[in-house]
């Protein structure tokens, strides 16, 4: 499958799943009980969410619960925290602790990768910031596999960290607003939500062809 038709059909799925299971919690009458919940405890959403996303949950998840729990704003920038957290101790673990036992996974095709890491490496080694920055707005891949593989590789950790954080705002805010839209029954709010994921992939997209175009030439 081509990464254009993958681009659009993941993020499609899972929205259709995140909006199913919101409507199920509305319908069970849990969805007072997470909002509830989340309002008493943002250190501890954002703790768990750095938890959720550092074993590997797709960090689109966590948005969408910070959305549903505190509203937009503040579960977009919670989920935010929680996301960036996540993928420095991802990289963190990699590249300091466990960087040579990664390695020998990656390349005995222990995370389904043979091959990948010096492909990753030499992708990012290009432009690492652009590069990282392509990867982050296009919503395919495994974010715990990108970060375990960048850690591993010798790509610069501030440009891929910093990249990475920029990169997660788009979806965040994506799915923040499904969250926050179903929080409060508003279907223009979630219009919006799709309106702008739609706006982020044609931007991957793009950001991606070019960096292509630049390494042939």
């Amino acid at each position: 499958m081509k990464i254009g038709v993958k681009a659009w059909l993941q993020p499609a799925l899972m929205i259709l799943i995140l909006l199913g299971v919101g409507l199920g919690l509305r319908w069970l009458g849990l969805a007072d009980w997470v909002q509830r919940a989340g309002e008493r405890g943002p250190g501890a959403f954002v703790a768990a969410g750095m938890l959720a996303c550092a074993v590997g949950i797709p960090r689109q998840v966590v948005a969408y619960a910070g959305g549903l729990a505190f509203g937009f704003w503040p579960g977009a920038t919670l989920a935010l925290a929680a996301q960036s957290l996540g993928c420095a101790a991802n990289f963190g673990f990699a590249r300091l602790v466990a960087r040579p036992r990664v390695v020998r996974r990656l390349q005995s095709g222990g995370f389904q990768s043979s091959g990948r890491l010096s492909r990753l490496e030499q992708f990012l080694a290009q432009n690492t910031f652009m590069a990282t920055l392509t990867l982050r707005l296009l919503p395919v891949g495994n974010n715990l596999l990108t970060n375990l593989m960048a850690g591993a590789s010798s790509v610069p950790a501030m440009a891929f960290l910093g990249a990475s954080i920029l990169g997660y705002v788009p979806q965040t805010v994506v799915f923040a607003l499904l969250g926050g839209g179903l929080r409060v029954s508003q279907s223009a709010q979630i219009a919006s939500a799709v309106v702008l994921l739609a706006v982020s992939i044609v931007l991957g997209l793009a950001l991606l062809r070019r960096n292509r175009a630049v390494n042939a030439g």
